[in-house]
This record gives C-alpha cells, structure tokens and sequence, in this order.
C-alpha cells in the first residue's frame, strides 16, 4: 500500500487536528442515548450555494405548509421507548413515517436533470441514529429511477441516504463498500455502490449525504428467488439480518438459533496465545449480555416459511461447527429438515457444500480491515435461495453500517490487533461476545488458505492503497461541499463532545483533517494485517 501522509500530520497538528496514534476511550452502550446536544442553525438563517462538484438532490414535500417535522422530529420507535424508560418526563416522538414529495437529481456541470420531479416519498430510516439532528433517510420513487454512476445505470424504485453525522470525513461508508465491491463482485456477491450529493429540502439546505443502495432482494441487488405476494411455499429466497434489535419485529419476522447448543468456540489471535474460549450466547442468559436474533429482511407469507429458514440457518452453523471442531461430515436434508451423516465427504466438502466459503472469507476480510464496533450487533447480512435455481448454499454479502468502523470507535483504535473472529466487546465494555459466524472456521486450515489467497490477490492488485487514495480525492475534490455541511451542521466543530468517538477522530475539526486521519489508520490497519495474511 502507497504511503499517504496524512493532512493533519502535514499540518503539524493544525488547530487541534488528528493525531497519528489514536487511543482508546469509553463509549456509550447500544441501549443509551447517543450525544445529540449539538444544536444546528436555523436553516432559514444561511444561503448556501450548491452545485459545484457534487450532484444535488432537491426534495420538495407536497404537503401545503412544506413542513418539515417529517425529517427532524421522528425516531424510531424502539429507540425512543428505550430513551423514555430512563427519562423522566420524555415526550414521546413521532415514529419514522413517509411524506409524499417529488425529487429533483442535477448533475454538476451538466443541462438539465437527471431525475426530475419524480413522485416518491421519504422518510427516516435507521436505529439509534435516528436520534441525530442530521437523520439518515430512506427514498421510495413512484416509478424506478436510475441513479448516474450506480448500479450501472440500473433503474430501481428505492435508495438510502446516510447521514454519516458521527463520521467527520463522511467517507466510512463509501470507502468499505468500494473495497467489499473489489472483494465481493469476482465471486458474484452484491454490495452497495454510493455516491456523494448534497441535499437540499424544500429549497433548504441539508447537507452533504451518502446516496445509496437499499438492502433488498432485487434482480440488480440480492439476487435470490422473490417469491409472489401471498406466496406460502418455502422454495423462495431469504435474506436475512444478524441483529441485536430482531425481537423487535414481528413475530413472523425473526427468530433465534442456539449454535449447537452454545457450544464455545476458540477466538481468532493469529499465532499469538489463544484467547480463553467463549459461547455464542450468554452463558445462562447473563443479564448484562443481550443475543441478537436474526430478522428476516425479505418478503415471506407463512409461518412455514418462517419455520423452514430458522431450521435451515440453525442446520448450516451445525454443520461448520462439526466440520471445525468435531472432525465430522454433516448435511441437511431438506425434505426431513433434519441433519444427518455426509457419507463420501470429509468435514471440509460438507462446509464447503453449506456455506459459500469464498463469501465467508471476504466477510471476514472486510470486517477484519474495518474494525467495525457493531460486528456483534447487527447490520451482518446473509442470504439463500431455495428456489428451484437456488443453490441453497448459505452466503455472506451486502455489507453494512461503517459509520463507527475504520478506526472511528475505539476498536482496533491504532490500527492494530486482530477483532473480526476474536472477541468482542459490547459497547459500554459490560461483557465479551462474539460473532460467531466469522469465528466457527477461521482456525480451519483450509480457510485460512482461502483468507490468504483472496488477501494477496486483493494486496497485490492495490484494492486497500487505492481506497486511501480515493478518501484523499474525495477531501480534495470536495472540500467546498464539505465546508458547506459543517456550517450548516457544526458536527466536526464539537466533535470531543461525541463520547463514542476515539480520542484521536474527536480532535479532528475538519473533513480534510478527519479524513486524512480516516487514510492514515487505514494504512496502518492494512499494514498489520498484511504482516500476517500475505503469502
């Protein structure tokens, strides 16, 4: 990886910039309140003039007083009532909920328009987030729209926009899904492609976001069997979700599975000494530990449907572990829904015949580069299609929610240690846990090599030196937009009043700082893992 010397650095540490050796500090649990004191201007007080390098998206509300409570007052529901029950006195907000509007999409530099004045709605999206003064939104078109730039001009009906309000470079998202795209798309594998625009609302300013993919089952995104309204067979498609907030949905919506009986597993150290042995779930249901679930995140009709992917997912993770760690040969048979004895395979061939093993290793490489903090949590996805053109093997794709990732949480906070496989902490450091599918092979030779061989090639073809590359390009090319987003948000300017941050991403002031701090960890990140998956 090219050496990039950090803006910041060059700076001498201009005004209170980044520093080069992050440290580790506290952050608050998942189930408190993030700090939202940062009160924004109003935005009728400053003009702001748009346009210059990046695409602007216009949405204009149809309601009669243009309102805009739909974008700065609602959060989610779970999130709220979790506020309420340590708050005296807190009023409850409204939920998330779609306001009609049409959309406007301008290129910079070119006539006319190429989205305009599309009927959709909009609305917040997202978990704790949705706290923030500068919520992350979810985009409905009435008709598909094709988006410059992603999906190969594909044309589809629903995009996100993050916020990225905690991430001061604005490019955490960006930067994982460019490099999981040069992972993930040689073995098939969907990941969400982005592109930076400025929003404005109701000829107001919002700022700079992230124009994504939405996380769905669709010909150009999941490419696994959607199954017909009202469908009630089991031969679909599933997509599914690892997350702490499944029992939240209904009840259709999510289930659990108990990893062959909570068996433990050995944490990942390299060749370092291993680290005590650890249980997917709480040992005893340990009230300080909370087990996510899994929601299932594509469309299903039937309690059967629900039944057959939780006994699938439940059968698979058998399968690994017996391969791992009992020296067995295991498959699922899917007429009994039961497990029994591979014959003529070894342990590796029945893994191998299970799970997209190449899927698994890019997972792992990926979440082992971006340290990210919610690993344990949530925003893990997985999916198979169990349609008749379905190869009913279980894959790792459509990574997910960077924001805290890349060395802006205090994981893997100077850039080095091993954390995707090993154990976790949860976010206040309460108890350890991991996540157990990137845990359940990774002491398997044979996966190793696959971890080092896609590493190598990866290393080798300049895929993480050009993502550093690309955050620099991005602060350069950019830095108008960028300025404009912190007037109108000041997010960077109180940065050390965001406990979550590390010390280090806290004391940068701007997005030039803050991403030159962003290129500075991920090189050393790189560096460290390099030393030890390069062949």
């Amino acid at each position: 990886m090219k050496r990039i010397l950090p803006l910041c650095l060059l700076a001498g540490l201009l005004l209170t910039g980044c520093t080069a050796a992050p440290k580790e500090t506290s952050t608050p649990d998942a189930t408190s309140a993030p700090d939202t004191t940062l009160a924004p201007p109003e935005t009728d007080a400053v003009t702001f003039e748009t346009g210059d390098t990046l695409p602007v998206l216009s949405v204009t509300t149809k309601t009669p007083d243009d309102t805009l409570a739909f974008v700065t007052e609602p959060v989610d529901r779970y999130v709220a009532s979790q506020i309420a029950s340590w708050t005296p006195g807190y009023e409850m907000p409204p939920e998330p909920y779609y306001e009609p509007c049409s959309v406007t999409l301008t290129m910079p530099g070119q006539e006319g328009s190429s989205i305009a004045d599309a009927d959709a709605e909009i609305k917040v999206r997202g978990n704790w987030t949705t706290t923030y003064a500068k919520k992350p939104l979810r985009l409905k078109f009435a008709e598909k729209q094709s988006v410059p730039g992603l999906r190969d001009g594909a044309a589809l009906k629903n995009w996100v926009l993050l916020a990225s309000y905690k991430d001061g470079s604005m490019l955490r998202d960006k930067t994982a899904f460019s490099i999981a795209k040069e992972l993930y798309t040689p073995d098939g594998l969907f990941t969400p492609e982005a592109t930076l625009v400025e929003l404005t609302i109701n000829g107001q300013y919002w700022g700079v976001y992230v124009l994504t993919d939405q996380i769905q089952v669709n010909a150009d995104r999941v490419a696994i069997t959607k199954p017909e309204k009202d469908y009630e067979g089991t031969d679909i498609g599933y997509l599914l979700e690892f997350d702490g907030y499944a029992e939240t949905e209904d009840a259709l919506q999510h289930f659990s599975i108990d990893y062959a009986d909570n068996a433990p597993l050995l944490p990942f150290a390299g060749d370092g000494e291993p680290e005590q042995e650890i249980t997917p779930l709480a040992p005893n249901r340990n009230p300080m530990r909370t087990d996510p679930g899994y929601t299932i995140k594509s469309d299903i009709y039937s309690q059967a449907q629900h039944d057959c992917i939780a006994d699938y997912l439940d059968a698979v993770y058998r399968i690994l572990y017996a391969a791992a760690y009992e020296d067995k040969a295991l498959q699922y048979n899917f007429d009994t829904h039961t497990l029994e004895p591979a014959e003529g395979m070894t342990p590796q061939e029945a893994a191998q015949a299970a799970v997209d093993v190449n899927s698994l290793a890019d997972a792992y490489i990926l979440s082992e580069i971006a340290c990210d903090a919610d690993l344990y949590w949530s925003s893990f996805y997985m999916d198979v299609d169990l349609g008749k053109d379905g190869d009913r093997k279980l894959r790792f794709e459509a990574p997910w929610d960077f924001d805290s990732a890349f060395g802006n949480k205090d994981r893997c906070a100077d850039g080095t240690g091993f954390y995707a496989a090993s154990t976790l902490w949860d976010v206040n450091h309460n108890y350890q846990t991991i996540n157990p599918w990137l845990a359940v092979l990774i002491h398997e030779p044979w996966f190793q090599e696959i971890i080092r061989e896609k590493w190598t090639a990866a290393y080798d073809a300049g895929v993480f030196s050009r993502a550093g590359e690309q955050i620099m390009a991005d602060a350069a090319q950019h830095e108008a937009a960028f300025d404009r987003n912190e007037q109108r948000w000041q997010q960077l300017s109180h940065n050390e009043a965001v406990s979550e941050l590390t010390r280090d991403a806290a004391r940068c002031r701007t997005e030039a700082e803050a991403a030159a701090y962003l290129a500075d960890w991920l090189e050393r990140r790189v560096t460290f893992l390099n030393g030890y998956w390069h062949t």
